[in-house]
C-alpha cells in the first residue's frame, strides 16, 4: 500500500543522491501547464505503456503526484498490481508543492531545455539571427546549414538549403560535409536547445570552422516571415573512413575534457547482475535505422541528440546508471559529455559495444504492464464496419487527441481514459460499445475498467484504428465528437489550429527565463567544465 509524504520530504528526496522516480500522472497537457522540475510525465491513461521503459526496476523509490484529484491513488494501485514495491504519494498533490513555496515549471522536457540555456550563457555559444542568416544566404556567402533534428522533423519543414544531421551525429559526419575550414557552420533546430547543444558540440570537439547556433531555430526563421522548405530529403547517414578517423580523434578530445568513462562487456555484465539493486538504462544512441539493423539485447533506441533534448522521456529514475552504446564510440562519447554536464554522474560508454556479441534485429518490444490480465473481447475492422451500417454501435477513441483530429473512425467519440467515467455521461451509448486507440492496446486495457461502470457488451477494435486504415476504410477528420477537452498532449506551436504565432513567441520567451527559475529552484545539478 502506498504511503504519503509532504512537500518538504519530497524536496529532501530530490536533493538526495539516491535513486528516485518522480512521476506526474496527470495528462501531458495538464503536466505542461505546471509541474515539478524533475518529474516525468507518465499519464495514468498510458501508464502500462510507459512504466517498464521509464522505471525498469521494481524496487525503485517512486513518488507520484496529481492535482489532488485521486489520480495518484489509482496509479499507485496499478503500480502495486504490477509488483512495484516502494510507492509514495505527494499528499495534497502539486498544490501542496506550490503552497510550500516551491516553484513549478511550464512546458515539457524542461530540464533539458533549461540545460541548453545554461550552456549558451556559460559557454557563450555563438549565435546568428534569422535576419543575418538570410542576408548571408542571399549574398551567397560560404555557409552551410545543418539541421540537428531527427529526419522526421526536418522532412516536415526546414530552412531552405539545410541538411539534416541529428545532434549526436554532427561530429561524426561533419568532416565529409564541410571539407573547407573557411565555411561558416550554422546549426539549427525547431527552437533553441538542439541548436545550442549542436553548435557547442562542434566547438567542444575542436572543429576549425566558425560555428554558430541559429537563434530561435525554425520558429525564429518563420516568425521573420521567411519561407520554409517542405518534404526535403537531404540527410547524411554515412561517413568515409577518413572522416571517421578524424571524428574519433575529436571525440577523444571531448572524452578527456569531460572525463567520460568507459566500461567493457565484462563490466557491463556485472552491472546487469546488479540491476535489481541499481537501475540500469542501456541506450543505443545511433540513428533508429542502425538500431533496427542490429542492436545489443536489452538496449533501447535513444538517438543521442534526442536523449539530451528529452532525457525525461527515456529515464525517469534520477541517479541511475546509464550505459551509452554505438558502433565506434563517437556518438556515445558526445552524448555522454552532455549528460555528465547535466548532472548524471553514472554515465559510461560501452567499449566495442556491438563487437563479438549476438545482436537483435528490428525494434525493441517493450513490456506492457497488465496486458496479460486485460480483456480479450475483440471486434474486427470488417465487423465494426457492418455494425456501423446497422447503427447499433458506439465507438470511443482513446488514442491521443492530435491523432483523433487528424483522422478517426467516422462518428467515433474522443475521450481520455483517465476521465472516461465522466465522459461516458456525454456519449449516447447504443447496444454495443467498441473502444479503439492507435494500435488497440490502450483500448484493450480499458475494457475491464468500463465494465465496472455497468456496461456489459464491450469490445475493442483488434489492431486499433491502424487496422481500420489498413482495411482501406475511410476516416473522418476534425474535432467532431469531443467528450473531453484536448489536454491529453501538449501541442507544439505549429500543431495549434489558432494563435500558433502567439504560441511560438510565448514558447521562445519561456525558454529565456528558464535559467533564472532553475537557479531559484535550487534542485539542478548542472556542471561547468573549464575550457
Amino acid at each position: 500500500m502506498a504511503k504519503y509524504l509532504n512537500a518538504k520530504r519530497l524536496k529532501e528526496l530530490i536533493l538526495d543522491d539516491s535513486e528516485l522516480a518522480l512521476l506526474d500522472v496527470r495528462e501531458e497537457g495538464v503536466f505542461a501547464e505546471g509541474h515539478i522540475l524533475w518529474a516525468a510525465s507518465v499519464p495514468l491513461s498510458r501508464l502500462e505503456l510507459l512504466i517498464d521503459i521509464l522505471v525498469p526496476r521494481l524496487s525503485t523509490p517512486i513518488v507520484i503526484y496529481d492535482n489532488n484529484d485521486g489520480l495518484s491513488e489509482r496509479a499507485a494501485a496499478y503500480l502495486s498490481n504490477f509488483s512495484y514495491l516502494n510507492i509514495a504519494i505527494l499528499n495534497g498533490g502539486i498544490q501542496e508543492w506550490e503552497a510550500a513555496g516551491n516553484l513549478i515549471f511550464e512546458g515539457i522536457n524542461v530540464p533539458s531545455k533549461a540545460f541548453g540555456e545554461f550552456i549558451e550563457k556559460n559557454y557563450k555559444t555563438p549565435k546568428i539571427s534569422a535576419r543575418d542568416l538570410k542576408k548571408k544566404i542571399d549574398s551567397q556567402e560560404d555557409i552551410i546549414i545543418l539541421d540537428s533534428r531527427p529526419f522526421s522533423e526536418f522532412n516536415n519543414s526546414n530552412i531552405p538549403g539545410g541538411i539534416d544531421i541529428p545532434g549526436a551525429e554532427l561530429v561524426y559526419r561533419i568532416y565529409d560535409v564541410v571539407p573547407s575550414s573557411k565555411t561558416l557552420i550554422v546549426v539549427n533546430c525547431a527552437g533553441r536547445t538542439r541548436s545550442i547543444i549542436g553548435a557547442q558540440s562542434l566547438i567542444n570537439a575542436g572543429i576549425a570552422n566558425d560555428v554558430v547556433a541559429l537563434n530561435n531555430g525554425v520558429m525564429g526563421w518563420e516568425l521573420e516571415g521567411f519561407p520554409l522548405e517542405y518534404d526535403s530529403k537531404r540527410r547524411v547517414i554515412e561517413s568515409s573512413s577518413v572522416a571517421i578517423s578524424r571524428a574519433l580523434s575529436a571525440s577523444e578530445v571531448v572524452a578527456r575534457k569531460f572525463g567520460i568513462k568507459t566500461i567493457s562487456q565484462a563490466e557491463l555484465g556485472v552491472w546487469e547482475n546488479e540491476k535489481n539493486e541499481r537501475t540500469l538504462y542501456l541506450f543505443d544512441v545511433r540513428n533508429p535505422e542502425e538500431y533496427e539493423a542490429g542492436h545489443l539485447a536489452g538496449s533501447v533506441s535513444a538517438p543521442g541528440g534526442q536523449l539530451v533534448q528529452a532525457i525525461d522521456v527515456y529515464a525517469a529514475t534520477q541517479n541511475s546508471r546509464i550505459v551509452l552504446i554505438d558502433d565506434n564510440g563517437i556518438r556515445a562519447t558526445l552524448t555522454a559529455s552532455w549528460l555528465v554536464q547535466m548532472g548524471w554522474k553514472d554515465v559510461v560508454v560501452l567499449r566495442d559495444g556491438l563487437v563479438n556479441v549476438d545482436l537483435k534485429m528490428g525494434p525493441k518490444t517493450h513490456k506492457i504492464a497488465g496486458i496479460n490480465d486485460a480483456n480479450t473481447s475483440t471486434i474486427s475492422a470488417k465487423e465494426l464496419k457492418q455494425a456501423i451500417k446497422d447503427e447499433n454501435v458506439t465507438i470511443i477513441d482513446l488514442g491521443n487527441s492530435l491523432n483523433y483530429r487528424e483522422g478517426h473512425i467516422p462518428n467515433a467519440w474522443f475521450a481520455i481514459r483517465s476521465r472516461l467515467k465522466k465522459s461516458l455521461q456525454k456519449i449516447p451509448i447504443k447496444d454495443h460499445l467498441v473502444l479503439t486507440s492507435e494500435d488497440g492496446i490502450i483500448a484493450q486495457l480499458s475494457i475491464n475498467e468500463i465494465k465496472e461502470y455497468g456496461f456489459n457488451k464491450i469490445s475493442y477494435l483488434s489492431g486499433g484504428t491502424a487496422a481500420w486504415i489498413a482495411s482501406g476504410f475511410a476516416l473522418a477528420c476534425g474535432e467532431e465528437n469531443m467528450a473531453d477537452k484536448m489536454d491529453d498532449i501538449w501541442l507544439r506551436p505549429h500543431q495549434r489550429l489558432t494563435k500558433n504565432t502567439e504560441a511560438a513567441i510565448d514558447y521562445l520567451a519561456s525558454k529565456i527565463v528558464l535559467l533564472t527559475k532553475i537557479t531559484q529552484d535550487g534542485t539542478s545539478r548542472f556542471q561547468l567544465f573549464k575550457k
